[in-house]
């Protein structure tokens, strides 16, 4: 874990999950490749500032039939000092065939077989059949609790998304270490609600 000096230079790549961003931290040990989850709040731009390194390592995927290999640095901290620069053209190069870090993070599921119900074996008694749900009348179980139904129908989706940010502040910052998915979604609502990122803090602000 270091802190040091730097440029980070981000870009939006347009993939088929939608639009994702991706980081070069050009520093005096070397460039690296920033693939963060918090950097999709950032818009397209170059920040100078101070960066906690918190782990160097090399990667790799395949992408448009060739096999990239990168250095990757994952970055706590940031420190800033301006909102950013628009990106030149002179800048750091990047792959429009950049692989999405969520589609990364996707791993197989584990198959899962159903259990087998045992056979019981001899002088074994089977288990008593479990009783049915109706009455002894053959009477249908009674209906949802109105107050049970009616919180459904009045949960706010918005709460649901921001959980214990809920309800929002003139001032919000986001937790980048949930998952990226969520992450994304938070960062597109605040956007429609009209929330502005402000890069040196991180922090997203209501619009005056």
């Amino acid at each position: 874990m270091i802190k040091i000096p730097g440029r980070l230079t981000v870009r939006t790549i347009h993939g088929r999950n939608g639009p994702f961003n991706v980081g070069r931290l050009a520093a005096s040990i070397g460039e690296f490749v920033i693939k963060d989850p918090q950097l999709d709040q950032f818009s397209e731009g170059v920040f100078e500032g101070e960066f906690l390194l918190l782990e160097i390592r090399p990667a790799s995927y395949f992408a448009g039939g060739r096999l990239v290999v990168e250095v990757r640095a994952k970055v706590g901290e940031m420190l800033l000092t301006e909102d950013g620069m628009l990106v030149t053209q002179h800048g750091p190069r990047f792959d429009s065939a950049e692989m999405d870090p969520l589609e990364e993070e996707i791993a197989p599921a584990p198959s899962s077989e159903p259990p087998v119900p045992s056979t019981p074996g001899p002088g074994e008694l089977m288990a008593p059949p479990v009783p049915s749900s109706q009455g002894e009348a053959g009477e249908a179980p009674g209906p949802q609790a109105p107050d049970a139904y009616a919180s459904s129908q009045e949960a706010n989706p918005d709460a649901e998304l921001f959980g214990l940010l809920w309800p929002l502040g003139q001032s919000v910052k986001l937790d980048p270490t949930v998952d990226r998915a969520l992450f994304r979604r938070q960062v597109s609502r605040l956007k429609e609600l009209g929330y502005r990122f402000q890069a040196p803090t991180q922090t997203w602000q209501a619009a005056a």
